[in-house]
């Protein structure tokens, strides 16, 4: 390449970059606009995003991989931007009715006293909206014990599903059932919440004489079975990502299939396993329609607690079925709900981080 002709491809890029620079800054300076203009509720926000909209495809055709670049760079931002605004407007909304309930939102029916000193109050009503008291004991409560029998059905079957699937069916097998179970995974909530209320639900009635429509097990079961393709799902995706030299390293030691399964596939997958059952937990506790249409929605703890055959409400059913006559106290109550909702979650994904790395310690399965 000659000097004149290595000069004349420097400026050219030099324009190119340029350019490139220019399309981002004003891609930059409309999505902004675009972002107050919805903020303010300006009529102008459509016209700033048909700018941003027609800035964007004209850098794709121009400068496609600086363009790329500056999309991957937009869209994280956005995620951590959306996500932070909407926990925010959680805390705010509900925060008045935080600061008026204060720790009676968890109170109990008696209050508890030691050595004549009151250290958790008592309440008469859990959920009175004409008395303007919101206490989301009994809903934490229900949220807890549906969670836990979902999670007592989905991740021991969703594990020894994908186990199966990955580790002893045929190929053909694999092929027919893997999808299968990827379809039932797609399935709306409501339509298996029907289907429990309508047969399940019956069925216990009938045979176990339940006083009433719905009980905590029924949603917990049910939820259970909504979660399990879930489960099974990214817990065979993790088994068969394995490395086939493990496996074969194994059982040329002489060991049997059951083994090399127990001390290699799932030590190595484990990351996979318990990211599946994790899913798991977030999709039992977040369920919202299931319980929404099983449960006879009464804001009391059932008697004797451990009934799990009881009838009360979980966070989010509460949520969806009041939220549409809801305003003011009763409105903040309900973000309050949500807010208990986001802790709970956080916490249970929180532990369940350090439980993973304490068991990829522990088994050697960091691959």
């Amino acid at each position: 390449m000659t000097g004149e002709a290595a000069l004349s491809e420097s400026v050219h890029d030099t324009v190119d970059d340029r350019g490139a620079a220019l399309t981002q800054a004003l891609g930059a300076i409309l999505l902004i606009a675009s972002f107050v203009g919805f903020i303010t509720g300006s009529q102008f926000t459509v016209f700033a995003i048909l700018g941003f909209l027609l800035t964007v495809a004209y850098g794709w055709v121009e400068q496609q991989a600086a363009t790329a670049r500056a999309l991957t760079l937009l869209a994280t931002i956005s995620t951590v931007l959306i996500l932070s605004l909407i926990t925010v407007f959680l805390f705010i909304e509900a925060f008045p009715i935080l600061t008026q309930m204060g720790i009676r939102l968890f109170a109990l029916e008696e209050s508890m006293t030691v050595f004549g000193t009151t250290v958790w109050p008592g309440i008469e009503d859990f959920w009175n909206t004409g008395g303007n008291v919101y206490a989301l004991t009994p809903m934490i409560w229900g949220t807890l014990v549906t969670t836990a029998i979902a999670m007592c059905i989905a991740a021991p079957l969703g594990i020894a599903g994908a186990l199966f699937i990955s580790e002893i069916a045929p190929t053909s097998v694999r092929e027919v059932v893997k999808p299968g179970i990827e379809v039932l995974a797609g399935v709306p909530s409501i339509v298996y919440g029907y289907l429990g209320y309508v047969t399940l639900n019956s069925y216990l009635m009938e045979h176990f004489s339940l006083p009433d429509f719905g009980s905590l097990f029924l949603v917990g079961l049910v939820i259970g079975l909504m979660a399990l393709p879930t489960v099974v799902s990214v817990a065979e995706d993790a088994l068969s990502s394995v490395p086939g030299p493990m496996k074969d390293g194994s059982l040329a030691l002489g060991v049997t299939d059951w083994q090399t399964m127990k001390g290699i596939s799932i030590p190595a997958a484990f990351s996979g396993v318990s990211a599946a059952v994790l899913l798991g937990v977030g999709r039992a506790i977040g369920e919202t329609m299931a319980a929404t249409v099983i449960l006879g929605h009464s804001q009391r703890l059932p008697e004797p607690l451990y009934n799990v055959f009881g009838n009360t409400e979980t966070l989010t059913s509460l949520i969806a079925s009041q939220y549409g006559n809801a305003h003011g106290p009763h409105m903040q109550a309900l973000f309050a709900a949500g807010v208990v909702l986001f802790v709970v979650v956080m916490i249970i994904s929180t532990v369940s981080q350090l439980i993973e790395k304490r068991m990829k310690r522990q088994l050697g399965g960091d691959t």
